[in-house]
């Protein structure tokens, strides 16, 4: 098992594609072909989380924070990041991050704090945009079944919880085959009408190149006829934030106790409560201030988010509760994701969860 193995686990639950345009995610340092002994998960790399990886054999560190965002001119040392990425180097440690690609998906990390808070009919607060494409192919009737399940399996025609989508109709088409060709039906040099069937799927961009290969694998013609169209179509598999409803009524000072001790939170800054149940709440991992529109939109009760500056809580206006928990206690159930998605594909080595609370903020 190599580095580059985990990286693909991650993705394949969390593509790179799905990330911010300004994130950092991916693998920053080291070698994706070496050879696993062990994998440290932790939330942010520090010092003292690369100093355990080393104790306890660990040649590779997975943390939702990236070691190097801003980019790095040089490895003097000067600070924090300088000096772990050149110890991770001096070491054969090599370190991964994914960040809004997992706070992107559904099971991600607003997705797992919806859950811990036990919240039901859960959406997208913010959904992607300008990601979805149209693919539409031309196949012979009888290998219409063939090309439309291929492109199925390669992860095409998936419309929110339905799979195997798809729109289908029937035509003639013409072509004439050149010479060199070597056509599946018809003669050279002589113009040919066979009946076909045009397929039109839907697919996310990331997987473009994927259902491509596995349409020209599944078709019969030497030259498959296929149109890709984008799409200006939300993406309600994917985005930032969560709102859901939650299964009882809730007090809003019992709420908030509740979510404070379910978060580790040592405080949570709120606005002024509004004399209403909850009913339908609001979340998103890490900073999330700037989706404050998108939970007053979705109706919700309150939102649960961290990092709100003083004058954005008046935004809230009394249509909402703003909840700040907290940047780290929002996100810390983020390494147990991790940690589920690699074990549950290997177990050759070990996989163990940083001891080292990495929050940078603390209460008096």
């Amino acid at each position: 098992m190599t580095v580059k193995d985990i990286c693909d686990i991650i993705e394949e639950f969390a593509p790179i594609a799905l990330c911010e345009s300004y994130d950092n995610a991916g693998l920053l340092v080291g070698d994706g072909q070496a050879e696993i002994s062990g994998v440290l998960i932790s939330i942010d790399v520090t010092e003292a989380v690369l100093d355990e990886a080393i104790q306890k054999g660990c040649n590779m560190i997975v943390s939702h924070h990236p070691l190097i965002f801003g980019g790095l001119k040089r490895l003097t040392g000067s600070n924090e990041a300088q000096r772990c990425a050149a110890k991770a180097i001096r070491n054969n440690v090599a370190i991964y991050a994914a960040h809004t690609n997992i706070d992107s998906v559904l099971q991600g990390v607003s997705g797992r704090m919806a859950e811990k808070i036990g919240l039901v009919n859960t959406r997208v607060l913010r959904a992607k945009t300008d990601i979805l494409l149209k693919l539409a192919v031309f196949a012979p009737l009888a290998h219409a079944g063939k090309v439309r399940q291929a492109l199925f399996d390669a992860g095409a025609g998936r419309i929110g919880n339905y799979d195997s989508c798809s729109y289908n109709i029937e035509g003639k088409g013409s072509f004439r085959a050149g010479e060199g060709t070597n056509p599946f039906v018809g003669n050279k040099n002589e113009i040919h009408t066979e009946a076909e069937t045009r397929i039109e799927v839907v697919l996310p961009a990331y997987l473009k190149d994927k259902v491509i290969r596995a349409l020209l694998q599944a078709h019969p013609y030497e030259e498959a006829a296929y149109d890709i169209y984008p799409l200006k179509n939300e993406w309600q598999q994917a985005g930032l934030g969560i709102a859901g409803d939650l299964p009882r009524p809730e007090r809003e000072e019992d709420f908030l106790r509740r979510i404070k001790k379910l978060f580790s939170a040592g405080i949570v800054r709120h606005t002024a409560l509004r004399g209403k149940e909850i009913k339908r709440v609001a979340l998103c991992g890490g900073a999330g201030s700037a989706f404050l529109p998108d939970a007053i939109a979705s109706e919700a009760d309150i939102y649960i988010s961290g990092d709100f500056k003083y004058h954005e809580f008046f935004n809230a206006e009394n249509k909402i509760i703003i909840a700040d928990i907290g940047h780290f206690e929002s996100e810390v159930f983020t390494k147990e994701i991790f940690y589920e998605i690699i074990t549950k594909k290997i177990s050759t080595f070990a996989v163990r969860i940083s001891d080292i609370n990495t929050n940078p903020i603390n209460y008096l």
